[in-house]
């Protein structure tokens, strides 16, 4: 397939950057959400983060005025059904990712390939509630989308090759490494990745260190560029949960059962960055430590 045109349904800090990186690799880009303050935050976020790559050297102004003039906003999802490709990037949540499908599907050309960024959510189970299992994929991207390289693929048991080749091919244009994962919980990234946030927590929890001086022992006694707590908070301690609930109830095994502390956070509306406390308090001119 020729995939020229794209459609974004999300308009978050994960869709907005799916949008900006296929706007800039020459895609025409279509960004939906159900609210019009947030296609407005997510085209200024764009706008902001494409001048930053303009003066740095990375991209010229041109290229930047061309990418923005590629994306095109709507609050209409059935919009969407002219595009070559659909990457449904909405809150990771099973019920809400299928609802969106079965109100597309009706407007799509039967050739359009649909896809989820879940970052854990069965793909197989997704693409047997849509009209086209063999064109579906998980087609999860990384945070933050403009910076990160690794772009996972995922096959259901129904994918096609030829759905599997035109999104290696996309990965490729984009500038981007895919890695291919099963359809199992949480794929290869976070299967690997949220458990070890989740053992940090579940430090902090036991007392064994509080939130600095976990993050401190990781960056430098493991070489991470960024603390786990930390990093917790840069994804959202919401879909951390999430993941860690998938991962525990799609496994069946004790050893990913979510840390009570995380889940407290999350009751509390203590999610990151995004809600301004998390395991760092975020309201000051500088982090600080909530424990």
């Amino acid at each position: 397939m020729d995939i020229k045109s794209v459609g974004v349904i999300g308009a978050g800090q994960m869709g907005n950057g799916i949008a900006h990186v296929f706007a800039l690799s020459g895609f025409d880009v279509q960004l939906t959400d159900v609210s019009q303050d947030a296609l407005d935050r997510a085209i200024g976020v764009i706008r902001k983060n494409l001048d930053r790559q303009a003066s740095r050297g990375k991209i010229s102004a041109e290229d930047a005025e061309a990418a923005m003039g590629r994306i095109k906003t709507t609050l209409t999802l059935s919009d969407l059904g002219q595009t070559d490709l659909v990457i449904e990037a909405a809150t990771e949540r099973e019920t809400v990712k299928s609802a969106i499908f079965e109100d597309l599907q009706p407007h799509l050309k039967p050739e359009t390939i649909l896809t989820s960024n879940t970052s854990s959510i069965s793909i197989t189970r997704l693409a047997s509630r849509t009209d086209r299992p063999e064109k579906f994929m998980g087609f999860h991207f990384m945070n933050p989308v403009p910076v990160m390289q690794l772009v996972e693929l995922i096959r259901g048991i129904a994918t096609d090759e030829p759905t599997y080749s035109a999104l290696h091919g996309v990965v490729e244009k984009l500038g981007k490494t895919a890695a291919s994962a099963e359809d199992f919980p949480a794929f290869i990234v976070n299967r690997i990745l949220m458990p070890m946030i989740n053992e940090a927590v579940y430090t902090l929890y036991e007392g064994v260190g509080n939130v600095r001086s976990i993050d401190e022992s990781m960056k430098l006694g493991a070489n991470h560029p960024m603390g786990p707590l930390e990093l917790a908070d840069f994804i959202g301690l919401d879909t951390c949960l999430a993941i860690m609930n998938v991962l525990h109830d799609g496994l069946a095994d004790t050893k990913y059962r979510p840390c009570p502390l995380l889940t407290k956070y999350v009751e509390a509306g203590w999610l990151g960055r995004k809600s301004q406390r998390g395991f760092y308090d975020y309201r000051g001119e500088t982090p600080v430590p909530t424990r």
